[in-house]
Parts: C-alpha cells; sequence; structure tokens
C-alpha cells in the first residue's frame, strides 16, 4: 500500500483535514477536491485541496499558489506525470491533468475567477502567468488510487510559498 503525504503547509494541512471530516464539503457553497500528485524528484504520493470549477466533464483548477511568483509544487509535480488521483465529496477516482492551451485558457481563467475572486488579486501581484489546468477522468484504477493508500499529514510545516515535491 503506497502512502500519501499530506501538504506540509499548516492552512492546507487543515483544510485536508476539514474536507475528509465534512464527506468532502469544508466550505459551503465552494467546490473543494483533493488532488494527489506524484513528486517530480521523491517519486512520492502528495495530497493538496483545491477549489475547482466544472467545465463539462472536466474539473478546472488555477495553479494560483496564493500568488507566489512560483508555481506550487502540485503542478510541477502533474507537469512530471499527469496522472492523478481526485477525491470530490466521498468519490475517489483517476483523472489525467493538463495544463489549459492559449486558446482554452481565457474562458477557463475568467470561470475559475468567478469561483475565487481572490484569483483575480494573485494573477495581479505576480508576473507569472496562473497557469489553469484541465482534470480528465480516466477510466480504470489511478497509480495513486486513494482506496490503495495511506494518508499521512506532516507535523513538520513549511511556509506556504517553499516548494515540496
Amino acid at each position: 500500500m503506497a502512502e500519501v503525504h499530506d501538504s506540509p503547509n499548516a492552512w492546507v494541512a487543515e483544510h485536508i483535514r476539514r474536507f475528509e471530516e465534512t464527506g468532502g464539503r469544508p466550505r459551503p457553497g465552494v467546490n473543494d477536491l483533493l488532488l494527489t500528485t506524484r513528486g517530480r524528484k521523491s517519486g512520492e504520493l502528495r495530497r493538496t485541496a483545491l477549489v475547482y470549477q466544472r467545465h463539462a466533464d472536466r474539473y478546472v483548477l488555477a495553479a494560483s499558489n496564493r500568488g507566489a511568483d512560483r508555481h506550487p509544487a502540485w503542478y510541477l509535480n502533474l507537469l512530471a506525470d499527469p496522472d492523478v488521483t481526485v477525491q470530490v465529496g466521498t468519490q475517489s477516482f483517476a483523472a489525467r491533468a493538463r495544463p489549459a492551451t492559449a486558446a482554452e485558457r481565457p474562458h477557463l481563467w475568467h470561470l475559475m475567477v468567478s469561483a475565487m475572486p481572490e484569483y483575480a488579486t494573485y494573477q495581479e501581484g505576480t508576473t507569472r502567468e496562473i497557469p489553469v489546468v484541465l482534470l480528465e477522468r480516466v477510466k480504470g484504477p489511478a497509480n495513486t488510487s486513494a482506496a490503495n493508500t495511506k494518508f499521512t499529514t506532516r507535523t513538520d510545516t513549511v511556509p506556504q510559498s517553499e516548494p515540496h515535491s
């Protein structure tokens, strides 16, 4: 059984805990999901909590890193290995992640800003373009399947903008 490590960022680890305690509804009116990626350097499974929107049958994410000048670790991880596990509510499934194309991004970015207006402020505060990510469900088990993993929350937290992989 593969072990999954929750984000080392204290506020994200707390969000994951609330997600689990509430059956995937930690913030009423906000769409939250858990995303598990494989660390691009460590090879370990990493889990984080993110806001999402739906676009057709896909899940849309913003790799905002709260407006930091570097991409979040989860985004760098999925660029290296796009096979991820997603948990929405109490349902977990395998998905394939990819950045939105230049043509897709404007509409999807607007969709994400409508869900979380803070994203516009984050974009204004950084020189990097905040990537938009699409998650598409795949058939069959995920290589990071939550059903076959042991989740842990790290107690040695790091500042929110410090990358981990």
